[in-house]
């Protein structure tokens, strides 16, 4: 079976990263480290383009304001709006702008605090509103669960947590992180195309000291080195063989003691 492993840019040019950040105090942890990452990512000699979303007032909801030219009287059926909008060129402006971000990035890292074990509501309504039928996925763009219509690029979570990190183990009150991130790592970054790294989390960061703070750098700093020559997370693909027409993993090709969620890692 291939690899979900991205190709890589060409050597002749930067890498180029978009980070999409997430958090309404411009003092806050997400803040900090978002600005980090974009300084230790142009010392490495990488391009760097930056959503900031609550300073951009995004807008979390999707509505007919997203496709500027759908008839006010017209039922909106929203993927074939999508579907008709991006392909056409009709997205509205700020749609069309982030998805040209994201054309032109190598890698996409989404900063932002876990809040009711997801995101921001914001940056949901980012992923709702950019990531549209038609052009991160749907007819025309390669399946999901392969290198699809956003492969090639790289993804990386970096997430601050407020509780402490054996809570989110096997045996954690909050189960695994790599579970509870699960439907962003498979469902939004694996089902376009991105590689999914694992996750960067920084725990405990309630009240987080100075001294905390520039642990949390060190050990973000190490992750953003290896941001292009880490193994990514080995999800199945959905050409590959291993799931039939139903889409459900074939018996018998599960890891030994594989279950749930993992069924789905090589």
């Amino acid at each position: 079976m291939s690899s979900n492993a991205p190709q890589q840019p060409p050597a002749d040019r930067p890498r180029r990263v978009l980070i999409v950040t997430a958090h309404p105090e411009p003092r806050s942890l997400t803040a900090a480290l978002a600005d980090f990452a974009v300084e230790r990512l142009r010392a490495a000699g990488h391009e760097v383009r930056v959503s900031d979303l609550y300073a951009m007032k995004w807008q979390a909801a999707l509505g007919a304001d997203d496709f500027p030219e759908h008839p006010a009287d017209a039922r909106l059926e929203v993927l074939p709006a999508q579907r008709e909008a991006a392909l056409a060129g009709r997205l509205a402006p700020e749609l069309a702008a982030e998805q040209e971000k994201l054309r032109w990035a190598d890698a996409v890292v989404l900063q932002f605090p876990l809040w009711w074990f997801s995101v921001p509501a914001i940056l949901k309504g980012w992923i709702d509103r950019v990531l549209t039928f038609g052009f991160a996925h749907g007819p025309g763009v390669p399946p999901p669960y392969t290198e699809g219509a956003l492969g090639g690029k790289r993804g990386l979570l970096a997430v601050s947590v407020g509780a402490r990190e054996s809570a989110f183990t096997d045996r954690g009150a909050h189960g695994p992180l790599a579970e509870v991130l699960f439907p962003l790592q498979h469902g939004v970054f694996w089902f376009t195309g991105l590689a999914a790294l694992e996750p960067f989390a920084a725990y405990g960061t309630v009240g987080l000291p100075e001294e905390g703070f520039a642990k949390v750098a060190e050990a973000y700093g190490r992750r953003l080195d290896g941001l292009f020559t880490e193994e990514p997370v080995p999800f199945r693909r959905l050409d590959g063989g291993d799931y039939g027409r139903d889409m459900r993993l074939r018996e018998g090709l599960e890891q030994p003691g594989a279950s749930g969620l993992r069924l789905h890692t090589l």
